[in-house]
């Protein structure tokens, strides 16, 4: 097998391999780098144009892995897109999305090479993709060579998928983003307990310490702790979310909690694209049992907009419960908008609930102390830190325990290291070094070719 990493800057990012396999080339995923803006935050798919690929495959929906589809599928037309079925329904809603967020980008800031591309190559798209259902493997042949493709479930978010590759007595597995514990709304990861030739395991969290059992449930009940404090005290709280998976469970959280009587009884506001995927999971739900998310849960939670009155600086008019994306505090967000009006106050609360990249708005804010002043810069405002600031792990990756467990059970005779800062990818290497010796490990560099 040879590989080739196409996410230019390394690291978690566009990312997007080339691995040729069995006569076959498939590239697997095409992101954006979530840090970089216009062309440069794509894959460096000119690559492709001496190494034509067979077929794309996705993992996932995150931007990160399927931003760029639409760009290398306008450079090859006839190309085949294979995703998960739960993948199939969301990607066409996320990757519209992302032509608006371009072209508000293209007015507000000028940024004249946007869009990428546009909805009709959205749509073009779409016309190629071939939904895969979990454990029903798919031949494709080229000459005299055939590769068996089969998606298994990865956990992580709705229709996330290791694949599994395998050609002739060889075996490759990839495991995408994965996580091995249930979480609300999705189930965890079903990978095979066989071997394979050869792993390429994300390592996203291979810098943080494994956590114990049941942490998860833990951070749960500090969030609602943490919220009934808040409401006691007469604020409110918000919890920036991700559109996709993370604002579907929080609402499922809240459901719960307050069917169980742990949760004050305050109106519960909402807002960002993820009310839209909301309707997609409960179609998930419906038609392939991969998801547990029904929007009942959002007239059971009474789940209504923000008021409108909402502006830069503002303290919120009600009191209440606000679930709002982006989950990072991205610009000119829903969540970004809110926060400008409580960070300054004492009785609020901030509750991040997901991973928060440092060079973000909601990383910055992490790192700001108590009475520091921060700076709202696409909004122009600035206030001294006075609300409460806090963060649970409820991550969607696995611990890095588990990923190291996984792959050392395939048995293979070479590990390639993917979706990872350079800390934890050294931490792997470190762990299998002291406990596979023999092992190959490969940590690429971006637009390297290996032979593994």
């Amino acid at each position: 097998m040879k590989l080739t990493d196409l996410n230019r800057h390394g690291g978690i990012g566009a990312n997007c391999h080339l691995i040729e396999v069995g006569g076959l080339r498939l590239v697997v995923d095409c992101g954006f780098h979530p840090k970089l803006s216009g062309a440069a935050a794509a894959p460096a798919l000119e690559f492709l144009d001496e190494h034509e690929p067979d077929a794309v495959l996705v993992t996932h929906c995150h931007l990160d892995h399927l931003g760029a589809l639409p760009m290398v599928t306008r450079r090859f037309p006839d190309i085949p897109v294979l995703m998960s079925q739960p993948s199939a329904m969301l990607a066409e809603r996320l990757l519209r999305n992302s032509v608006n967020v371009m072209k508000r980008e293209r007015a507000e800031k000028g940024m004249t090479e946007y869009p990428l591309y546009t909805m009709r190559e959205v749509d073009a798209t779409m016309r190629r993709v071939v939904p895969m259902l979990f454990g029903q493997p798919r031949r494709m042949t080229t000459g005299e060579d055939e590769v068996e493709i089969t998606f298994h479930q990865a956990g992580h978010v709705a229709g996330a998928a290791g694949i599994e590759l395998r050609y002739g007595h060889q075996s490759a597995f990839i495991t995408g983003d994965v996580q091995f514990d249930a979480q609300r709304v999705i189930g965890g990861a079903r990978f095979p307990a066989k071997h394979f030739d050869i792993v390429v395991t994300e390592t996203t969290r291979g810098a943080t310490e494994s956590r114990p059992s049941g942490a998860r449930a833990s951070e749960v009940d500090r969030l609602l702790v943490a919220i009934d404090k808040t409401i006691k005290r007469g604020g409110s709280v918000l919890i920036p979310v991700f559109a996709l998976g993370r604002m579907q469970e929080i609402f499922v959280v809240l459901n719960e909690a307050r069917q169980a009587g742990r949760l004050p009884d305050v109106p519960i506001f909402a807002a960002g694209l993820g009310m839209d995927i909301c309707n997609y999971f409960d179609e998930i739900t419906r038609q392939t049992g991969i998801t547990r998310f029904h929007r009942s849960v959002l007239r059971d939670l009474r789940v209504k907009p923000p008021p409108r009155n909402m502006r830069v600086g503002r303290a919120p008019s009600e009191q209440g419960i606000y679930v709002l994306s982006s989950g990072m505090l991205v610009e000119n967000t829903p969540s970004y908008q809110f926060a400008t009006g409580i960070v300054g106050r004492s009785e609020h609360t901030v509750c991040f609930v997901g991973y928060c990249d440092p060079d973000t708005p909601g990383g910055q804010l992490l790192a700001t102390k108590q009475g520091e002043v921060f700076v709202f810069d696409a909004a122009d405002y600035q206030t001294p830190v006075r609300a409460h600031i806090e963060q649970f792990d409820m991550t969607g990756h696995a611990d890095r325990d588990e990923l190291l467990e996984f792959a050392l059970q395939a048995d293979p005779r070479a590990v390639v290291l993917t979706h990872g800062d350079p800390p934890a990818r050294a931490w792997f290497a470190e762990r299998f070094a002291e406990l596979a010796p023999k092992l190959k490990v490969l940590d690429p560099e971006p637009l390297k070719s290996y032979d593994v």
